[in-house]
């Protein structure tokens, strides 16, 4: 197939477009490469890509432009006909969207927008979008469903990103478009972003800095590995979204809809305490860290904890990475890249 995965130079994005690569679907990835954080890592982000490309063989073209550019986004659908659309560009952070709201609104909702409509224009047959386990806001009956409601945002990041469910929604009952919708829970791995905790502890711990520790350390976390995450992206773009028989009106599921329209949890379904977590770092670099314990920060949840069965039942997903696992892997390719200074701020 030939997929666009927009936000290839990050995080997710990147992962994704190596994992459709690594089977043979052709890909385009479409990504500003913005500086809200380090540039450095984005560009060796982009050159992985090049490279594997080269190493399967695959089809792979790369678009430097903004989703908030209508015309550039137009062009981009003018000269490609997609199989499948995955978008995992937005601005990103918590705690960005409390001091820069309006990069949010650019991105979150007027690039969002821009893709919606150029998928109906050119009847896309699935897009798969990231939205965030943050919408769960002020809920606290756990383990998340997405069944629950999720009405009460507690950061305008998560507002954005409800606002993207929403949005897809009304496209997929006017128009049929096919949407699903990944509520992603804390992810990390190798290439991860420098502003997430993994990287902050990480860098922390080699460079004998202190580690502050909100909420004294008793956050617990849906900590989920990077490759996990991809593959049910994958999984979840390759099941078209589909009405949903049993949809009853008098007692509408958030999830589903008699439209084209699902939305899942994509997680770990196993918190680990902030706490736990530094610790199986520490064993991984073979480091002790220094530890300040501090109150809670506006806009942080206690917990987050997905369910998964839906996205399993739906596609055979289940998240197979132990925590343990997952942080050596991500140890070693820190320990490599920190060591050349590519991952530094």
């Amino acid at each position: 197939m030939k997929v666009l995965v927009t936000g290839n130079a990050g995080f997710i994005g990147f992962h994704v477009a190596r994992r459709l690569m690594a089977r043979g679907d052709a890909v385009v990835g479409f990504d500003s490469v913005n500086d809200y954080y380090d540039v450095r890592l984005k560009e060796a982000r982009l050159r992985e890509l090049e490279l594997a490309a080269a190493r399967t063989g695959a089809s792979y073209t790369f678009l430097r432009a903004d989703l908030a550019d209508r015309q550039a986004v137009e062009e981009c659908f003018s000269r490609h006909r997609f199989d499948r659309v995955i978008h995992l560009a937005a601005q990103a952070g918590v705690r960005h969207s409390i001091e820069n709201p309006l990069a949010y609104v650019q991105s979150n909702l007027v690039g969002f927008t821009h893709i919606l409509e150029a998928c109906r224009h050119a009847g896309t047959a699935h897009l798969t979008y990231a939205s965030t386990s943050s919408v769960y806001g002020a809920n606290r009956r756990m383990p998340f469903r997405e069944h629950d409601g999720v009405d009460h945002p507690l950061q305008f990041y998560a507002a954005t990103k409800r606002a993207n469910e929403l949005m897809a929604h009304a496209y997929s009952h006017l128009y049929r478009l096919p949407t699903t919708g990944l509520r992603f829970f804390t992810v990390y791995g190798p290439w991860g972003r420098p502003d997430m905790a993994p990287m902050l502890f990480a860098r922390a711990i080699l460079d004998g800095q202190p580690i502050r520790l909100f909420n004294r350390g008793d956050h617990a976390r849906d900590f989920t590995y990077v490759d996990d995450i991809a593959e049910g992206v994958i999984r979840a773009s390759d099941r078209i979204a589909e009405p949903d028989p049993g949809w009853d009106a008098t007692a509408p599921d958030p999830a589903t809809s008699s439209a084209p329209f699902r939305i899942y949890n994509i997680g770990n379904a196993d918190p680990v305490r902030l706490g736990d977590f530094v610790a199986a770092l520490e064993q991984a670099f073979g480091r002790k860290a220094q530890i300040e314990l501090a109150g809670p920060q506006p806009g942080d949840v206690p917990e987050t904890f997905a369910d998964v069965s839906a996205l399993q039942a739906a596609t055979g997903f289940a998240p197979s990475t132990p925590i343990a696992e997952g942080i050596a892997a991500f140890a070693s390719w820190y320990l490599e890249y920190h060591a050349t200074g590519k991952i530094r701020q």
